[in-house]
């Protein structure tokens, strides 16, 4: 999976010369926390609610509200966005894992998504948490069954011939090598079609495959 099959293209997108109280309100018209700031075609910065939330004066202000609306009202998003040069960004035909991991290495809710210098589109936290869902068929009927497996080549394709051999539609594989019960065993989950799982498992267990727990999911 890449990033163009779960970017955002219909991006949110402000100028830089845009005043800060407007761009708050395009984020809550919006459901959105972060703008990516676009001039002539081309990205140059993002702004983000924290971004304008720490551009506001302290509690200790001693001005009036008039004055505070006045000099909020002066300030554009150019003026507290970061700028192109300093972002994070990741292209459109990079793995979705890619990513994940440079959102979690710079503790980032959202990277731009460019081509060039063209903003193409926006993956967000959100858009992986939707991916990990999907991997794991929640939003789908079917039956879940979780095993553990000797971590040595062909495992894998012997647990399949099992299901092959009850005409058993596989939907996706999961594997977790930090799940690991013990130093030479594996946890994977199998998803596959809604069905009566117990001669499946009964199989599985008279080869002497382990399962942690088998359910039908809906």
């Amino acid at each position: 999976m890449f990033v163009r099959m779960w970017m955002t293209r219909d991006v949110v997108t402000v100028p830089p010369d845009l005043p800060i109280m407007e761009a708050r309100d395009v984020m809550k018209q919006h459901m959105v926390r972060r703008l990516p700031v676009v001039k002539d075609g081309k990205l140059v910065g993002i702004v983000t609610q924290g971004d304008i939330q720490e551009a506001g004066p302290s509690g200790a202000t001693s001005l009036s509200i008039w004055e505070l609306n006045y000099l909020l009202a002066r300030i554009t998003v150019g003026e507290i966005m970061t700028p192109a040069e300093e972002l994070i960004t990741v292209s459109p035909d990079e793995p979705i894992e890619q990513a994940a991991l440079l959102m979690r290495k710079n503790k980032v809710g959202g990277l731009p998504v460019v081509e060039g210098d063209k903003l193409v589109g926006i993956i967000t936290e959100s858009d992986i948490f939707d991916i990990f869902l999907q991997l794991l068929g929640v939003h789908r009927d079917g039956t879940r069954i979780t095993l553990e497996l000797e971590d040595r080549p062909g495992t894998l394709l012997e647990v399949l011939e099992v299901f092959k051999a009850h005409d058993a539609n596989v939907l996706s594989i999961v594997t977790c090598e930090e799940c690991r019960t013990t130093d030479d065993h594996n946890v994977v989950v199998v998803r596959i079609d809604l069905y009566d799982w117990r001669p499946i498992v009964k199989e599985l267990k008279d080869k002497g495959v382990k399962v942690l727990d088998a359910r039908t999911t809906s």
